[in-house]
């Protein structure tokens, strides 16, 4: 029992950061149709921006809860600021491109973005662990688990419900479904689409930023940590279904207690587990288990 207990909160823990990373790609791709790879690397720098600023912050302030605004005030920032750049820079000229173009155009701005981490922090790891250990630990079963990881659980739980109540309550998430479905017929009805894709791009950077915000106090920030993340975010797509913010929830739950499995139970499948539960919803679901509907044109 207490391994089962340990699995599904480890699971839970760790789907939770997962869709706090998916959740901005498949929003990206959902409306504008473009993979961005170079998401990953959104990830990285908000988790460097987060670990510098928390740096300087308690280099001369005793830990306290001003950690989070800090955090979430560097995610923004750099979440804003890149998004705008990209979009601006590159993405606008991508549009009607076909999807290798767009890919290997977002491969190509990973590796810029890569170096230019590099140049800004260099390879030594930066370390931000004062929220993680400010916010004390609790047992479970007698397991213990630290408290910080149910923040961020949490904060996955409140961006979830955030996405939905924009996208089911507001104008502007009437706007966004409907250049999802049609962008020529959002057009014609005199929506801003290009207005809206801006916006979309900017939400899915700040959003990749949060969630490496959040997961620097949990790991070294070091070079590579985007790579690492874009592979398996982009597993939790797939299998969610391409532009899918349900199923990028259930995808990161499903990645998230499989390899939580793995762990507690044969630590060797760890390396393969998500990448044989892709390959085995894929086989029945090709586009995923809740896949975007299709425009039917006649």
């Amino acid at each position: 029992m207490s391994t089962l207990i340990a699995i599904a909160v480890d699971g839970a823990i760790h789907g939770a950061w997962l869709f706090l990373v998916a959740v901005g790609l498949t929003l990206v791709f959902g409306v504008m149709k473009i993979l961005n790879i170079a998401h990953g690397n959104l990830y990285a720098i908000g988790a460097y921006a987060a670990a510098t600023a928390l740096g300087y912050w308690f280099a001369s302030h005793p830990p306290s809860a001003a950690a989070l605004a800090i955090q979430v005030g560097a995610a923004l920032a750099a979440g804003l600021v890149l998004g705008l750049l990209l979009e601006v820079a590159v993405l606008r000229h991508l549009h009607g491109r076909d999807e290798v173009s767009v890919a290997l155009a977002t491969y190509a701005l990973l590796l810029i973005l890569d170096d230019v981490m590099l140049m800004i922090w260099g390879t030594d790891p930066q370390s931000a662990a004062a929220p993680y250990l400010l916010l004390g630990a609790s047992r479970i079963a007698g397991m213990r688990f630290n408290n910080y990881e149910f923040l961020v659980m949490g904060l996955a739980i409140l961006v979830g419900l955030l996405i939905w109540w924009v996208l089911t309550r507001t104008g502007t998430g009437r706007r966004l479904t409907a250049v999802i479905h049609d962008r020529e017929m959002a057009a014609a009805m005199g929506i801003n689409v290009r207005a809206v894709h801006v916006a979309t791009f900017v939400a899915g950077a700040c959003l990749a930023a949060l969630g490496g915000a959040f997961t620097a106090p949990m790991i070294p920030v070091a070079p590579g940590i985007g790579a690492e993340i874009i592979v398996v975010t982009f597993a939790v797509v797939v299998i969610g279904g391409m532009g899918s913010i349900p199923g990028a929830a259930v995808g990161a739950l499903v990645v998230g207690l499989a390899r939580a499995a793995a762990v507690h139970l044969y630590p060797p499948a760890e390396v393969f587990i998500v990448y044989a539960v892709m390959a085995g919803v894929l086989c029945f679901r090709p586009n995923g288990l809740f896949p975007q509907a299709a425009v039917r044109r006649i």
